[in-house]
């Protein structure tokens, strides 16, 4: 297997049809470019996700801390519907100070708290062999009802594309905040990109449209970046997506930081950035609510019939590999292992 997540190829290959039991209560189950699953209980149902703890310690613990908490948060957000469970399980290196537990936790209980999200179960534990920063994974629950819940294969040909942040915004604000002062960038440029990391959620957009308008799709654009979300949107609702490159928002320090390592800011991981298909008469009032909050975002393009992602007309490839990583090592080989 490839370092990330897995790709398209391997779900088919060796995900689809070994997936337990057929169950009545499934409403969504496993689907390529579905980040969660959704159940009926009773009369409501609960979208729930899965996803990695990843500290990066070298962020600074609260940092670290913050961007782990809503990684764990974030895909169960996207189904429209508001987190309130997360079980959590931290599997931690035998040396792991209390002090260092302290402040992951206390950083995870106030960002829980902020968003009303109960810490209902979990496991805490040190073991041989487990290393920073993935150090364990978690799960999300949102429960509400049926109608309201947005997944990413509800997109109809028709429904405008709304991308909020643009490209590269994790990316960004990761590289800015560890190597800004040492990039050969403006003091502006680097400022800006350190900026672009307290945009790496995507919790507050998906709210922000799920209740302004009729959403019929979400997904995020984590690893291999928008180009890749795109694509994950498209596959997940069996249509094609046509969009317009300069439509798409970029924020400050993206252009000067991706230009530094050679990156394609459309394949870089972009936690943060949400890909929305939008019934036409929502539009604008999906737009007015982002502006109210302060969230960049833009019509686009359109989903049509067919398949895949063009972008001016033309295809857009599914990127094979995420250029966050490799930078990263660049950047410590560059300018040292003390970032």
């Amino acid at each position: 297997m490839d370092d990330g997540k897995a790709g398209r190829g391997f779900f088919d290959d060796h995900i689809a049809g070994r997936t337990g039991a057929d169950r009545d209560d499934v409403r969504l189950g496993p689907t390529y470019g579905a980040d969660f699953g959704v159940v009926a209980i009773a009369d409501s149902v609960v979208a729930m996700a899965t996803d990695p703890v990843f500290v990066l310690r070298a962020l600074g613990i609260e940092r670290a801390a913050w961007f782990a908490f809503h990684i764990c948060v974030s895909d169960v957000a996207l189904s429209g519907l508001s987190p309130a469970h997360l079980a959590v399980d931290l599997n931690l290196p035998p040396d792991t100070a209390t002090e260092t537990f302290d402040a992951i936790w206390e950083v995870f209980d106030r960002e829980a708290r902020a968003l009303g999200v109960s810490l209902t179960t979990g496991h805490t534990g040190t073991y041989e062999g487990c290393s920073f920063p993935t150090v364990g994974g978690a799960t999300a629950l949102a429960v509400g009802a049926a109608e309201d819940v947005v997944t990413p294969t509800g997109a109809q040909p028709g429904d405008r594309v709304v991308v909020t942040k643009g490209p590269a915004v994790e990316t960004t604000g990761m590289l800015g905040v560890l190597f800004g002062d040492r990039l050969p960038i403006s003091a502006a440029a680097a400022a800006a990109a350190r900026d672009r990391f307290a945009d790496a959620t995507p919790v507050r957009d998906a709210a922000t449209m799920a209740a302004a308008g009729e959403v019929t799709a979400m997904h995020d654009a984590t690893e291999r970046g928008l180009a890749n979300g795109l694509h994950e949107l498209a596959a997940a609702s069996g249509v094609g997506l046509s969009v317009a490159r300069d439509a798409v928002p970029v924020l400050p320090g993206v252009r000067a930081v991706c230009e530094q390592f050679g990156m394609d800011a459309w394949a870089a991981s972009s936690e943060g950035t949400v890909i929305a298909a939008v019934d036409p008469g929502s539009v604008d009032a999906v737009l007015g609510a982002l502006g109210d909050e302060g969230i960049p975002a833009a019509d686009v393009g359109v989903v049509e019939a067919g398949s895949g992602v063009t972008v001016d007309g033309d295809p857009l490839a599914e990127p094979a590999a995420d250029p966050l990583w490799p930078a990263y090592r660049t950047a410590r080989s560059r300018y040292g292992d003390d970032a």
